[in-house]
């Protein structure tokens, strides 16, 4: 439930606005073509009111300043003839929609109950904002495009950073991984394999209803609203299930399909041109103890043959490593999701891994150990620790890529500021009087109009 209060806040301001729009809706600005409402900005401030109680009053300006400089690059992105294709549209609105209802289980009463709308009128709400925002965020593209560094400029920006000031980063690691997937044994593939053709019986013969066998025997997240997966277009599932549900007539349900996650039957509930509305039934094969015994010491002989030097880590990788981890195409090298590099501070290691490599040195690999997917499923992953810093102070032999992105952004914060001023001399301007007592809206003329 965190979860899906955490997701949805991000959309909260629709909701606000239907509340507050009718009552206190004001141009407070005008920049080119575009207008910021005052309604906008209450809702940005009750939003963050709402994550931090403590902010005050006077941030509406900052808010201000942003929406200002979010309208001028959507004016000058019109003005510049910068397109958003109907189908990019269609398709981040299409995303933003089945992530709200995946994390309701795709029950759209709740999202009724919630937005006090139906899906299909969330959606045009959604369509206004998503394509200024597009807009927005091509153009900043467009005027950053040129902005680069030279190692001399990261060595200036290093050099001019006081040296009391300078971050204190802890300790970081580069980890490899090669995974494996326990295979199933063909006895359990037979037994998952039987169990749904028995059940594709009863609901044919009408003994039971697909809803009612989904809720009782689905090993999917879906078995509580009867096997229901929605809408969707192509490439939403994987190609196995894909292919087999845009193969069926409305009403048909499909022979056993065998898919990454399981076993599967699909019946087609409606088809609208490209899209389809299905349900399905999972069973997924039981994972025995000797299917387990066997994935580990499929592993423990991976390991052998690397530290024997019979074969290279990134070798192993593409040899036995599975080819569907992001890790597989990066040999082995894990992705820092929130960094985007291959860096971590341990602490934001998952446990297992942490405890793993906290004796380990540098190239040690490990022995063989379990995770869940986040399907649920029993992998086995054996891990090499490649490189690691000690606490310590910013400097550019140890931090040389975080250094370069400090000089980046605070390269394109002042190519962007100075943009904005030249385009403010171009641009007509027009702030509400109310809007008067916000410091930092001085440079665009407040209480004027220009040019």
């Amino acid at each position: 439930m965190k979860k899906l209060i955490l997701f949805i806040s991000c959309f909260t301001i629709l909701h606000l606005a239907n509340a507050q729009r009718a009552v206190i809706d004001k141009v407070v600005a005008m920049v080119g073509g575009e207008i910021i409402l005052l309604s906008e900005i209450e809702e940005q401030y009750s939003l963050m009111k709402a994550k931090n109680p403590t902010i005050q009053a006077g941030e509406r300006c900052a808010i201000m300043e942003q929406l200002m400089a979010a309208k001028l690059l959507v004016n000058q992105a019109r003005l510049d003839s910068i397109e958003v294709t109907d189908a990019e549209i269609e398709e981040q609105l299409d995303a933003r929609i089945n992530r709200i209802l995946s994390y309701m289980n795709d029950d759209r009463e709740q999202f009724r109950d919630y937005y006090g709308q139906t899906v299909p009128q969330v959606r045009e709400q959604f369509r206004g904002d998503l394509v200024d925002q597009l807009l927005s965020e091509r153009m900043r593209s467009s005027v950053l495009a040129s902005v680069k560094v030279t190692p001399a400029e990261v060595k200036d920006f290093f050099r001019k950073i006081p040296k009391d000031s300078l971050p204190f980063f802890g300790s970081e690691v580069e980890v490899g991984e090669i995974i494996y997937h326990p295979p199933v044994n063909e006895e359990e593939q037979q037994k998952a394999i039987l169990k749904l053709e028995n059940i594709r019986e009863q609901i044919s013969t009408g003994i039971s209803t697909f809803e009612e066998m989904a809720q009782k025997f689905s090993d999917d997240g879906s078995a509580r609203i009867g096997g229901d997966l929605g809408w969707a277009k192509r490439g939403k599932f994987v190609p196995e299930f894909e292919a087999a549900a845009y193969n069926l007539e409305v009403g048909e349900i499909s022979p056993v399909v065998h898919s990454e996650f399981g076993f599967h039957i699909i019946q087609l509930i409606e088809r609208r041109g490209n899209s389809i509305h299905v349900r399905h039934i999972l069973v997924r094969p039981e994972i025995t103890d000797e299917d387990l015994t066997k994935a580990k010491e499929h592993l423990e002989e991976v390991r052998t043959l690397i530290l024997s030097d019979s074969i290279t880590f990134s070798r192993a990788v593409k040899r036995y490593s599975n080819e569907d981890e992001q890790s597989y195409s990066n040999d082995g090298r894990m992705m820092n999701p929130v960094t985007g590099n291959t860096f971590f501070e341990v602490a934001d290691l998952d446990p297992d891994i942490y405890f793993t490599i906290d004796t380990m040195n540098v190239g040690d690999i490990s022995t063989p150990f379990t995770f869940s997917s986040p399907g649920g499923e029993t992998y086995y992953r054996i891990v090499q620790l490649q490189s690691r810093t000690a606490p310590h102070r910013a400097n550019l032999q140890e931090d040389y890529h975080k250094i370069q992105e400090a000089t980046i952004q605070s390269k394109q914060s002042e190519f962007l500021s100075n943009w904005i001023e030249e385009k403010l001399a171009t641009t007509y301007i027009h702030i509400d009087k109310q809007m008067g007592y916000c410091p930092n809206i001085v440079k665009w003329k407040a209480d004027s109009m220009k040019p």
